[in-house]
């Protein structure tokens, strides 16, 4: 009889679990879903108020006293006209009221649009969003612990696996097909395999101003037309256009101006690198950061008032033993979030790269140097988190099975940007006083807690949470194993159809593309 009584209650218990766990499992609406994009961060500030005064006043200071070199005559158009001043020794200078006036006009609360309107990101205030980006020339082989070159199918693969992805938001190109050695091919293609792979936001960028016509016309025919395109630009033009220190990209400007024409919003991005190509000095790195980009602002702004841009100060960390970048160092982390709070002090939308692992495989040191950068970032309010996931030996490798288990990481650390609710319903009172003192005496089965398990807590996909009798029960399975089953399954069945067969098969015939039809 007790033998009989024993094994109840363990059928009892058993069966309690799996429900839990059943319901864990199940897909939540978008309304209950613990983490979501768009979650509002900037409780971390790592500057005091008068520390961004003086970098604030710094800026300003660079601006007008040094400026930048080597822009293009239609650059120096642009910006003399609408203020500037251009040197005898070939340098634009900002006054202090022009900058102060762009700023003041500026864009605010854009919407990155995506093909698919669910996936639009509203980038506003502290609204924190996660997503890659990057131009790897490797991609990671897990199993042989070894690189081989990236093509552009990996892209259109990682592009696949982020749209299964719910706290991957976005999708900049994060490779460089090394099998397309025509820069004209490849940048279309490289946006082809984007947009073919995903229905998120996503960003590019182009080698030369002529190559991008056939690009254009190519999202001209994706969205139904130059009107649709413009009214809906579903992709952004991530944009080198400052070399720094404090040089124009010239190249690279020629493209934005094509952008700003074509109506595709720009990520303005100064790339610095601390100790290098930037100041040795935190401080140092963020001012110069934010002044090359206030500069690309008044260019933009110049040539058309109130453009959708993004500031994208990303200002590198050097190893000063070496030289070598070092993305997963806790300056990193430093560096990105007061550069986030910098933009946020002009109230301006900003974007920084955050999660830039310095580990060449997805171990332990990836996952604290993603999971301490990437946290950071959100908590500081960046409304566009680069490099957030996939990227290993500092911007060299890029892992498809990381895109995994970073979802789960980005998943934590959008739980840690949304922050705690204190409420007359969340400090619960009377929940203790129904536990306590009529109730059994713990919480399990309390409709409270029930109710706060779809809303409260974030469970992970593919991480592992069971006991070690459980976890030797299911066959010892390790975090990389379950992400390359993951990935495998996601390429396998996951097909795209948002563009039709009839369309791409235009697309096809009235442009060269590379990809391989699936």
């Amino acid at each position: 009889m007790d033998e009989l009584m024993a094994s109840q209650t363990v059928k009892r218990r058993s069966g309690g679990r799996l429900a839990r766990q059943q319901e864990r499992s199940r897909p939540l609406a978008a309304d209950v879903k613990p983490v979501r994009p768009g979650l509002i961060g900037g409780r971390y500030q790592p500057l005091a108020p008068e520390q961004v005064a003086a970098i604030s006043d710094t800026v300003f200071q660079i601006l007008e006293e040094i400026g930048l070199s080597q822009a293009p005559q239609s650059g120096i158009d642009y910006m003399v006209t609408a203020g500037a001043i251009c040197g005898d020794d070939g340098r634009v200078r900002f006054p202090r009221a022009l900058v102060e006036d762009t700023i003041a006009t500026a864009a605010r609360n854009l919407t990155l649009h995506a093909q698919d309107p669910e996936h639009d990101l509203l980038l506003s205030g502290a609204r924190v969003h996660f997503g890659t980006a990057g131009a790897a020339v490797h991609v990671v082989d897990i199993d042989n612990h070894s690189y081989r070159e990236s093509h552009l199918k990996d892209i259109y693969d990682a592009a696949r696996i982020v749209q299964n992805m719910d706290n991957i938001h976005f999708f900049q190109r994060p490779m460089v097909a090394r099998d397309i050695p025509d820069p004209a091919d490849l940048d279309l293609n490289t946006l082809y395999a984007c947009i073919k792979g995903t229905t998120k936001h996503v960003g590019t960028s182009f080698t030369e101003a002529p190559f991008m016509g056939a690009a254009i016309r190519m999202l001209h025919d994706v969205a139904g037309g130059e009107d649709k395109w413009r009214a809906r630009p579903f992709v952004s033009n991530s944009n080198c256009f400052v070399v720094p220190p404090l040089r124009f990209a010239t190249e690279s400007c020629l493209v934005m101006e094509e952008a700003v024409k074509a109506g595709m919003p720009v990520l303005l991005l100064s790339a610095g690198q601390a100790g290098a190509t930037a100041p040795a000095s935190i401080a140092g790195a963020v001012a110069q950061a934010v002044a090359e980009v206030l500069a690309g602002l008044v260019y933009v702004n110049a040539m058309v008032p109130g453009y959708p841009a993004i500031l994208g100060t990303w200002p590198f960390v050097s190893d000063l033993r070496t030289g070598a970048m070092t993305g997963g160092s806790g300056e990193q982390g430093l560096l990105t979030s007061a550069c986030a709070q910098m933009i946020r002090h002009f109230d301006l939308p900003g974007g920084a790269a955050s999660g830039m692992a310095d580990a060449k495989m997805p171990d332990a040191q990836s996952g604290y140097e993603k999971g301490s950068t990437a946290v950071m970032a959100g908590l500081s309010g960046l409304n566009m988190v680069y490099e957030a996931a996939g990227m290993h030996a500092s911007l060299l490798g890029f892992c498809l099975e990381s895109l995994v288990i970073d979802n789960d990481m980005l998943g934590q650390c959008l739980r840690c940007v949304r922050g705690i609710e204190v409420t007359e319903n969340t400090l619960g009172f009377e929940v203790m006083k129904d536990v306590c003192l009529d109730g059994p005496g713990h919480y399990l089965g309390h409709q409270q807690t029930l109710s706060l398990m779809q809303t409260e807590y974030i469970y992970p996909a593919v991480s592992d949470r069971s006991s070690p009798k459980e976890w030797e029960e299911i066959g010892k399975p390790i975090l990389t194993d379950v992400a390359q089953k993951r990935v495998t399954e996601i390429l396998e069945k996951y097909h795209p159809g948002h563009i039709s067969p009839s369309l791409d098969a235009e697309l096809r015939s009235r442009y060269r593309i590379l990809l391989d039809e699936i």
